[in-house]
């Protein structure tokens, strides 16, 4: 039990490092599945906490439309997102 709340941790401090739309949806994902793995103590709980987490991360990034994204150069620039 130890092992996956310093697990948590860690994937919560990366989703503060996290700059692009895409880095957030994985870290909203890696927290869904720790928050659903501890809620529920089955692998079910922790599929199901990552797919709510990393749709729902995404669901809030590109609300206005508009997404982050990084160029071949690391530089990072918010354009009209390529799905809409």
């Amino acid at each position: 039990m130890r092992v996956v709340k310093i697990a948590a941790v860690m994937v919560a401090v990366g989703t503060l490092a996290a700059c692009t739309t895409a880095e957030k949806t994985a870290s909203g994902a890696g927290i869904g599945a720790a928050v659903g793995a501890l809620a529920s103590n089955s692998a079910g709980g922790a599929v199901a906490g990552a797919l709510i987490g990393g749709f729902g991360t995404y669901l809030f990034e590109t609300a206005d439309g508009r997404c982050k994204y990084r160029n071949s150069r690391g530089q990072v620039y918010t354009a009209r997102c390529h799905w809409r």
